[in-house]
């Protein structure tokens, strides 16, 4: 396998793991109908990044899939904001959860203790004596003492039948058990069923373009002029949207590590979505790396030797440097999806 091929099937995998990254966590909000698990702030400056990266893509010059997938970004971008504005409500804030767990604790049921109703001030500041065992709760009204009496099951009250409580049962009723998460070894495997199927895909796509390309040039075969190294160029334009894109990229992944570290949990966020978007910015920076200047080329393909003294070198380290803002791109958010993976693990076993 040639540099070309390793090149080319990195590349076609980060395309197929790019074009479905978004699936699992839209269908992860549609599913739960909430979107709370997702930093908005998260999905704006995302979507600007990835604004940003059409048009560092198109000043640049870059392979027009690349392009056609960051217009592709850009609209999954917008269904995602589009959904946390459904399920939300037009804010541009990260939902609290503090605020959810104090509405819970305030609210009181038929069967909450009386003496949770009381004033703070009127609560035993010790252990209560067999005074205030005896002592009437004023705080009860009638009402309240008959609906509680109407729960209790005559049958006890008769001295040929036992108190004794009713067994529980030994499983959990159906609609618990089917609402019982999977375990983490069953999630790992369709995780990574999910994740072989896309880099297969990207195999196979990659396959099929280079045999039609090879079919479509096999009547061609005149050697490639050394000057197409050339068509390597530095657009100031392009460089400048190509770093803010890295930029905002980088900076998108902190609100949604805050908001997790706040939460302490990653409920609501999908595994695959940032499984997906590491494999992608994985063999993406992989496809980068993976080379050939022209001159190289030509001595592969036909055994004529064109690349002069340290032309090699010159052009690959040009080239590296024209893609270097999107190789930090890819690189950084690499990084910080790891962190986020390490939330998942984190947070799962406190869970547990």
């Amino acid at each position: 396998m040639d540099i070309d091929a390793l090149s080319g099937i990195c590349g076609s995998i980060s395309i197929a793991c790019w074009i479905v990254v978004f699936s699992p966590q839209i269908i992860e909000n549609f599913r739960r109908q909430s979107a709370d698990g997702l930093s908005l702030i998260f999905i704006i400056v995302w979507l600007l990044g990835d604004v940003f990266n059409i048009l560092g893509a198109v000043l640049q010059g870059v392979i027009p899939t690349m392009t056609i997938l960051a217009v592709y970004y850009t609209l999954a971008d917008i269904v995602l904001l589009a959904q946390c504005f459904y399920y939300r409500g037009f804010t541009l804030s990260d939902a609290q959860p503090t605020l959810d767990e104090e509405v819970i604790e305030d609210e009181s049921t038929e069967q909450s203790p009386l003496l949770s109703r009381e004033p703070v001030e009127n609560r035993p500041s010790s252990r209560p004596t067999a005074a205030d065992v005896d002592r009437p709760r004023r705080s009860s009204s009638f009402s309240s003492f008959h609906s509680h009496l109407n729960q209790v099951d005559a049958t006890h009250l008769s001295p040929a039948t036992p108190l004794i409580a009713p067994s529980k049962p030994t499983t959990d009723p159906p609609a618990v058990a089917s609402n019982t998460p999977a375990s983490p070894f069953h999630t790992f495997i369709l995780n990574t069923i999910a994740l072989f199927l896309v880099c297969a895909a990207g195999v196979l796509g990659w396959f099929l373009s280079t045999r039609a390309s090879r079919q479509g040039s096999s009547l061609d075969t005149s050697p490639i002029s050394a000057s197409q190294s050339e068509g390597i160029h530095f657009d100031l334009w392009g460089q400048i949207f190509g770093y803010l894109c890295a930029a905002l990229y980088l900076g998108s992944r902190i609100p949604q590590l805050l908001l997790n570290y706040r939460r302490k949990s990653t409920e609501g966020v999908s595994m695959l979505f940032f499984l997906f978007a590491c494999v992608g910015n994985l063999t993406y920076v992989m496809s980068i790396f993976a080379y050939e200047p022209a001159c190289a080329k030509l001595e592969q393909d036909y055994g004529v030797s064109q690349c002069e003294k340290g032309e090699w070198e010159r052009d690959y380290k040009k080239y590296i440097l024209v893609n270097t803002s999107w190789l930090i791109g890819s690189a950084g958010t690499l990084l910080l999806d790891l962190m986020i993976f390490g939330q998942f693990w984190i947070y799962r076993k406190s869970a547990t």
